[in-house]
């Protein structure tokens, strides 16, 4: 490998590296991102809409399947809730619990 390609990846993967490490450039799961949209920017909530923000992650787990079970009434969350595994639910409910309310 030529000495320029290699300096060039050393710089790209430094630069990489120090992205990740920016909290402010760190988003949250890619599954939680389908959730903004309706729950607002971070989980914030708005009008009634409820803030997802600062929820016991054992809580939102349980409202999530619920409304996969439609044992929970929501006007979307039924189907949203049944496009997630189980792994995909735990991530977005760590996820928003890290959030401040």
């Amino acid at each position: 490998m030529p000495i320029r390609a290699l300096l060039a990846a050393v710089l790209i993967a430094g630069a990489t590296h120090a992205f990740a490490q920016t909290p402010a450039a760190t988003p949250g799961p890619i599954a939680a991102e389908g959730c903004l949209g309706c729950h607002g920017p971070a989980g914030s909530g708005s009008g009634p809409i409820v803030a997802l923000a600062g929820h016991d992650p054992a809580e939102m787990i349980a409202a999530m399947a619920a409304f996969r079970s439609n044992e929970r009434a929501g006007t979307i969350m039924g189907r949203v809730a049944r496009g997630y595994t189980e792994a995909e639910i735990a991530a977005i409910a760590a996820h928003f619990a890290r959030l401040p309310r």
